[in-house]
């Protein structure tokens, strides 16, 4: 069952008051046909089985942790309940010169974090061929785990997939296999990237069409999907929140003194690798007196970044921090003057709004969601192009007219989590309401 209308959903339980477990959770839900209301009827509980490979580990602790923080929110909202089987690669050795495959090896079977049950099944993975089959050998691979679980008393009302290719892919054809109600998060390369690729993008159609809903996490990704042939009334936009609590403004000179630096200050987090732009970042330092960039993330490219900042005569300004565990990201959004962010694409980045919950303003290139990241003065300034000179440029904008930090906390308190985690809510709430019909809910016309 697909039919999906009215992108725009609004949820409203009790009154307005928090429900309690035994409230019944309303979802109404408006758009380009008249609204309708879908509620479920007494527990309101809704049992999650979160399909992802990008899902934070043992072994991996910052890998898709945006996936984590917003399954977080959701149950601790009290009314999501839920699984995570987070698959990932078969492989065999653990020595460090295998690398990224290495730490595959080390994922445990299972754990637990934050209160949630994380599967972690192996999937095979064939090189060369990996691209297009995957899909299929993580759908194999992970049917009999998700029938077991089911047998053994963990049962699931929907599957909530992140990441398009090759887990929306799979899970699709689980939901077929299993009857349930597939929800699948569109996040960035998935939609911007791999349909570039004829099989993939094929499979990425085909799963499309077979899943309930879709989520993307910007209007950007909307309007890719939509440009994949995929009807636009099946797509909401759920953009990622940020928490509020955890990013917040602290005493920035206690901050700066305890790290050591002083005068301006750039910050970038993110992984090493090419399509981030560090590369850019170090070539705008260079053009830049006086500014300190602090790095933090870590990837293949961090030997080549280091030897250009040696060629361009800035590494004595250029810290490289390694992986920086998230709870401690927050001292470095406060110490900076800006967070730079010059990536090729992006969906809806986590390290601005989290920079921007700091009261640091960001400066990003023009991917396709910028102007949803850096919607107002007070937010930073998007750089005229994806280059040294444009960010230079940006960056005496943003000196010639500083946003109050006040001002700029101010704009991120409109991405808090609360809005996304009530508006998934409601469209979990109406996805189950067509998928059961009559069973077990009642649709009010």
């Amino acid at each position: 069952m697909t039919g999906m209308d009215a992108p725009v959903i609004h949820a409203a339980e009790n009154g307005g008051r928090e429900p309690s477990k035994e409230t019944d959770f309303t979802a109404t839900v408006s758009g380009s046909k008249p609204g309708r209301t879908v509620k479920i009827v007494g527990n309101p509980t809704i049992r999650l089985l979160v399909f992802s490979s990008l899902y934070p580990n043992a072994a991996q602790p910052r890998h898709g942790v945006f996936v984590e923080e917003r399954l977080r929110h959701l149950v601790g909202s009290g009314r999501i309940a839920a699984t995570v089987v987070a698959p990932v690669p078969w492989f065999p050795f653990r020595h460090p010169m295998f690398g990224a495959y290495a730490s595959y090896a080390s994922v445990p079977e299972r754990e637990e974090r934050y209160g949630i049950r994380i599967l972690h099944p192996r999937y095979p993975v064939i090189p060369k061929l990996g691209m297009s089959i995957a899909p299929f050998l993580m759908f194999r691979a992970l049917l009999p785990v998700l029938r077991h679980l089911e047998a053994n008393g963990t049962d699931f009302d929907l599957i909530d997939a992140h990441y398009f290719y090759p887990d929306g892919v799979a899970a699709a054809k689980l939901g077929i296999a299993l009857n349930k109600p597939v929800v699948v998060t569109a996040r960035g390369s998935d939609v911007n990237v791999i349909p570039h690729y004829r099989i993939p993008r094929h499979q990425i159609e085909r799963a499309a069409e077979r899943t309930t809903a879709i989520v993307t996490v910007s209007s950007a990704l909307k309007i890719r999907l939509a440009d994949l042939g995929v009807n636009p009334e099946k797509i909401t936009v759920l953009r990622n929140g940020v928490d509020l609590d955890g990013f917040q403004p602290r005493d920035r000179v206690a901050i700066r003194d305890q790290l050591g630096v002083v005068g301006p200050v750039w910050l970038t987090v993110c992984n090493l690798i090419e399509p981030k732009g560090v590369h850019i970042t170090l070539a705008a330092v260079a053009k830049t007196a006086d500014v300190t960039l602090l790095v933090a993330g870590q990837g293949p490219e961090e030997a080549h970044l280091r030897q250009l900042a040696v060629r361009l005569n800035i590494a004595e300004r250029v810290r490289f921090l390694g992986a920086v565990p998230h709870a401690e990201l927050c001292q470095l959004y406060n110490a900076a003057d800006t967070m730079i962010l010059a990536s090729r694409r992006e969906g809806m980045p986590n390290v601005a709004l989290e920079s921007l919950a700091c009261g640091t303003p960001v400066i990003v290139t023009p991917f396709d969601s910028a102007g949803e990241v850096v919607g107002a003065p007070e937010a930073g300034r998007v750089a005229k192009f994806r280059t040294a000179d444009a960010i230079h440029a940006a960056w005496q904008s943003l000196l010639e007219n500083p946003p109050e930090i006040a001002a700029t906390r101010r704009y991120a308190e409109g991405f808090g989590w609360t809005p996304t985690v009530r508006a998934q809510e409601a469209l979990y709430a109406r996805v189950l309401g067509i998928w059961r019909g009559k069973a077990g809910c009642e649709v009010a016309p």
